[in-house]
């Protein structure tokens, strides 16, 4: 894999996984009601899922579901579906105290692996990496030696980013008007993300 080629990849997967989706917010959820060290379970999460990810894309397995529009239709709907449930839940526990030891770090991993691998768009998107920056001509095992790392690295320093933003604001807000509101906004932040995933047909990913 050329120079060249590793930057472009690494620069459109900077933009892949920093605009925000519904790993961000529940990265910025989990830093607020669980503080920074115990939501980086979230983060490691989020890295398998993007390992998996990877590998099926590597391996073909994306592209062949890609190619099944019923079943692409009906992992998007499901996904939707618990978006649009984690949102309305989101909002109905706003109101409650946050208290910073209230879930397990296995609780953190489990919710943050069903959210990030839910998202059918998510896996477009890494199929998209592939069929855009993979090189034909180039043995497969020595590109995975620059995009595996390239990719996973991005990855944690991204979420990492949006945790520790989420930790900040917990700290200042706890318990307080803002907290209240915030948590309102990333739960309606999920119902929205779930109502554009269930209807929208285009390639637009957001993770």
């Amino acid at each position: 894999m050329s120079f060249h080629g590793w930057s472009v990849f690494a620069l459109f997967w900077v933009v892949f996984v920093t605009t925000p989706g519904p790993n961000a917010v529940n990265c910025m959820g989990n830093g607020m009601a669980h503080g920074f060290r115990r939501s980086l379970w979230g983060v490691a999460a989020i890295l398998t899922q993007a390992s998996l990810f990877l590998t099926l894309s590597a391996l073909g397995v994306a592209a062949l579901i890609a190619a099944s529009p019923d079943l692409l239709h009906g992992l998007k709907l499901a996904g939707a579906a618990v978006l649009v449930w984690l949102g309305i839940r989101g909002w109905m526990n706003a109101g409650k105290i946050v208290t910073t030891d209230r879930a397990s770090g296995g609780t953190i991993y489990s919710r943050a692996l069903m959210i990030a691998t839910i998202n059918a768009k998510s896996l477009a998107g890494y199929l998209a990496a592939f069929t855009q920056f993979v090189q034909p001509d180039v043995p497969l095992g020595h590109q995975m030696i620059y995009i595996y790392p390239t990719a996973l690295t991005i990855t944690a320093l991204s979420y990492s980013g949006y945790t520790a933003l989420g930790a900040l604001l917990g700290r200042a807000a706890l318990g307080a008007v803002l907290n209240l509101w915030f948590r309102r906004a990333m739960a309606l932040a999920f119902v929205l993300y779930g109502i554009l995933v269930g209807s929208s047909g285009g390639a637009h990913v957001r993770t």
